[in-house]
């Protein structure tokens, strides 16, 4: 068994991967407007038809996955309020490296203790919770969860440290199905539009794409290195950037590559799409905007000064790419130059990716600090003291921004407007 120390060495952040707050469909929107109640699964009939997120609709305020949409673009649909305040805190018994979801009054989060729970928004009271290992005894160790939980109307999804994926009944918290990949996962899943698909990334150096409704797996696609980032979509198309030093560009539709991109470093973090443009920084203390249509890299930003690799995804606007970096700093930049916008520092490591609210940024750090910036120019507006390093991302919906440390006790933060 880990220690809690070699445990937190070993994990890998795709902190700041990049999703947008992608539109979700009206189907979806219909069905989380119901109770959790009306649909849950049975003896007779284990596995609930899924309802699966429409990227072309956004009207949505919720948070239901990673970077809370299929571009991965880290920024949020609704709004916070001007002045943010404690609402509730919950302790998970262990470190919680992942973002939350946030869908229709509910907080879905994991821990390394092996435990995805289920939290009511308003109280933080734990609904209800499950195990990676339904049958593990008292105190038999569980494989942690590393992985952000992805929510869809009827189930929510995640992988796990030794490397089974989880679809988990939304209302109940009872298990749906789990399928076996062939290594850790901590990569995020991504829902394919308008479809019963889900895909995810392993250490076994793969892409996996399964039926939603029941598991079955549809194609895998290898690459020659571990795969932690959480796949963006655009179009018919996924994009994979992992430990083999290339931008793949995966037909989503036949898991057959379409495109294979040489950027020449490792890469960690997850990307993030906007237009014809993948940003994403890399192991070699650059952040690059690829156009993987004409295969070029269009800008490179990387501050001479302090080499440092990125962990965390960036947050991508119309106007900035803003990204957390292990030198200690938080990164604006230019979207269309790559020139550099405004730097913020702080004590630590940025391995949290950060989320852009309005004309805000929040973020956490190793620090164990979570800052709200101002985004035209990177101005503290508000910070907070947590009570352990922070590496997970913000989720922000529904007025509220919920985030979890690395502390002992795993605290999960809520803060929001109190009434």
């Amino acid at each position: 068994m880990k220690t809690r120390d070699e445990r937190r060495e070993t994990r890998v952040i795709g902190a700041a991967t990049i999703l947008t707050a992608v539109a979700i469909a009206s189907v979806f929107l219909w069905n989380l407007a119901t109770t959790a109640e009306e649909a849950p699964a049975t003896k007779s009939n284990p596995t609930v038809k899924q309802k699966p997120l429409d990227s072309r609709l956004s009207t949505l305020d919720s948070w239901p996955s990673f970077r809370n949409g299929n571009e991965q673009r880290g920024v949020a649909t609704g709004t916070l309020p001007d002045k943010l305040e404690l609402l509730w805190k919950h302790e998970a018994g262990e470190m919680v490296t992942s973002t939350a979801a946030i869908v229709n009054g509910r907080v879905y989060a994991a821990s390394l203790k092996g435990e995805v729970f289920c939290l009511d928004l308003k109280t933080g009271q734990r609904l209800w919770t499950y195990r990676s290992k339904e049958d593990a005894k008292p105190n038999e160790f569980l494989p942690g969860f590393k992985s952000s939980p992805t929510v869809t109307a009827d189930s929510v999804y995640l992988g796990d440290e030794e490397g089974v994926f989880h679809a988990i009944d939304r209302a109940t918290g009872k298990k749906n199905w789990t399928f076996a990949a062939g290594g850790e996962i901590v990569s995020s899943a991504t829902v394919l539009p308008d479809s019963d698909q889900i895909i995810f990334g392993s250490h076994d150096n793969s892409l996996y794409c399964l039926k939603l409704s029941d598991g079955t797996k549809l194609w895998q696609f290898a690459t020659e290195g571990m795969v932690n980032c959480s796949p963006a979509i655009a179009g018919n198309f996924t994009f994979v950037t992992g430990c083999d030093e290339h931008l793949r560009v995966i037909d989503i539709r036949t898991g057959k590559q379409e495109k294979d991109i040489p950027l020449g470093t490792y890469l960690i973090a997850s990307p993030a799409v906007a237009d014809n443009l993948l940003f994403v920084g890399t192991y070699a203390s650059e952040v690059v905007a690829v156009d993987w249509q004409m295969e070029k890299t269009v800008w490179t930003y990387k501050d001479e000064a302090r080499e440092f690799p990125y962990h965390s995804s960036a947050a991508v606007n119309s106007d900035f790419v803003v990204v957390g970096g292990r030198d200690k700093r938080l990164h604006c930049i230019d979207r269309k130059t790559g020139i550099k916008a405004w730097v913020f520092n702080t004590k630590s490591k940025v391995d949290s990716s950060p989320v852009i609210v309005g004309d805000r940024v929040f973020v956490g750090s190793d620090d164990k600090t979570l800052y709200g910036l101002r985004l035209s120019d990177g101005k503290e507006v508000w910070k907070f003291a947590a009570d352990g390093q922070v590496s997970a991302s913000p989720a922000i919906a529904e007025g509220c921004l919920v985030i979890g440390t690395e502390s002992k006790q795993g605290t999960i933060y809520c803060f929001g407007a109190k009434k």
